[in-house]
């Protein structure tokens, strides 16, 4: 089946995550004919075909990525497209980033990001800067976006939001950290993430409802890894290294107990090729 950069990525209300996408996707098409088939100019199941047909192509990733997405729609839509996901990734930081008080409901658990950026915005300008607050700020952005579901916002599934808002994370910090920063590079990290996202799909799974929550993660720090990558100037070489780093250190750390891991990481094995 061929997959689409916006089967990836999609805008959505809070709280949401796969066990939500799953049914709402079905209840969408069960009186919907399927959208016919594309012949896509490269369609590829593991990272291995996606490097040679690179190779072959001298494309990009993110090259390769646009031209298969032109059997849908025209550049400019695909560009505009992508654009406004990330600019609803951003509208979601800053949301979450900046409301205080508690969540809905009776335990009354409160919010903590917008009282850490206050904090952090007490700090000096030039140390704002160094390394450790960086990440730190990157984690925060991870953090708010998940305040933000967790209150029924506005939000993008990047994978389903299982994830932790990973995704929209790291391209918020490419956003403020990198020097030259600019949409083209919004544009490259989303599509250089996707290409990993479909490898992802097609050979396990970017579900956390249907594989486990392990895998979503997995999947997402390894789209987010490619995406970074990317921007920062990796040939796709190196972004292929990205992913494989990002997919192994992740996996099994954030969900399930590590015998479970094992048994996981098995089954999702026909991703090994990457």
């Amino acid at each position: 089946m061929s997959v689409s950069i916006f089967d990836i990525f999609k805008v959505e209300i809070g709280p949401f995550g796969s066990h939500a996408v799953g049914p709402m996707i079905a209840a969408c098409h069960s009186n919907v004919p399927r959208v016919d088939e594309h012949p896509m100019p490269y369609s590829f199941r593991s990272a291995e075909e996606l490097l040679r047909m690179c190779k072959a192509s001298g494309r990009t990733i993110a090259d390769l990525m646009l031209e298969n997405e032109k059997c849908w729609r025209s550049t400019y839509d695909i560009r505009a497209g992508l654009l406004a996901i990330a600019a609803a990734m951003e509208a979601c930081i800053a949301r979450g980033g900046s409301i205080g008080g508690s969540f809905p409901g009776p335990r009354e658990v409160r919010r903590l990001t917008a009282d850490r950026n206050q904090q952090l915005s007490e700090r000096a300008e030039d140390e704002s800067l160094c390394g450790p607050l960086r990440v730190e700020r990157a984690i925060r952005y991870a953090r708010a976006l998940n305040e933000e579901n967790t209150r029924d916002g506005r939000i993008v599934a990047a994978p389903p939001n299982g994830a932790g808002g990973i995704i929209p994370a790291v391209l918020q910090y490419y956003r403020k950290f990198v020097p030259g920063a600019n949409e083209d590079g919004v544009v490259d990290f989303l599509l250089t993430a996707a290409a990993i996202g479909i490898i992802h799909r097609k050979n396990a799974s970017i579900f956390g409802g249907e594989a486990d929550g392990q895998r979503e993660v997995g999947a997402a720090c390894s789209m987010a890894a490619a995406g970074l990558a990317a921007v920062l100037g990796g040939s796709n070489e190196q972004i292929e290294n990205a992913v494989e780093i990002g997919s192994k250190h992740n996996l099994g750390i954030s969900c399930d107990p590590p015998a479970e891991h094992g048994r996981r990481l098995c089954r999702g094995a026909a991703l090994s090729a990457a």
